[in-house]
């Protein structure tokens, strides 16, 4: 495997991604790399429509964001504790209310100049990843580096 001086790990809280996470960090140790923790957090489609709801017919935008973003401090803020434990130079970020996850993922990986980036999957096949698409394939399709895609 070559040797890689910064690595990106996108993270969205779900197992995969938390296990791409230990995988990102031992990388990074074995290769005395930065580290970089992403967790972008997309503008949910009943924002960007415009429609306001009406009371009580669930969460508004900002509670939204508010909620995800809390959710996003936490588990990033602990992959940052378990990198700096290990000695790494970590940096974590989370990027909100993007249209496009894999676009702010590749172009967080451009401005950065990051090597390696390393995403779970949600292990969808089939039919059911032709309608929900897929972060890890695009960005497998896009990024401007090397992709680790862990399951």
């Amino acid at each position: 495997m070559s040797s890689f001086n910064s690595i990106l790990v996108a993270v969205d809280g779900s197992p995969n991604s938390m296990r791409a996470a230990e995988i990102a960090v031992d990388l990074a140790m074995k290769n005395e790399a930065h580290l970089y923790v992403l967790s972008v957090i997309s503008a949910p489609v009943f924002a960007s429509t415009g429609i306001q709801g009406t009371a009580g017919s669930g969460p508004s935008a900002e509670e939204f964001f508010d909620k995800a973003k809390k959710e996003a401090e936490g588990f990033v803020a602990g992959i940052v504790s378990r990198a700096e434990a290990g000695g790494l130079k970590v940096r974590g970020e989370i990027i909100e209310n993007v249209p496009s996850v894999v676009e702010a993922i590749t172009d967080y990986a451009e401005e950065w100049k990051i090597g390696l980036i390393v995403v779970g999957t949600r292990g969808l096949s089939g039919f059911k990843k032709l309608l929900l698409g897929s972060v890890s394939s695009e960005l497998v399709s896009h990024a401007p580096c090397s992709v680790l895609v862990v399951r």
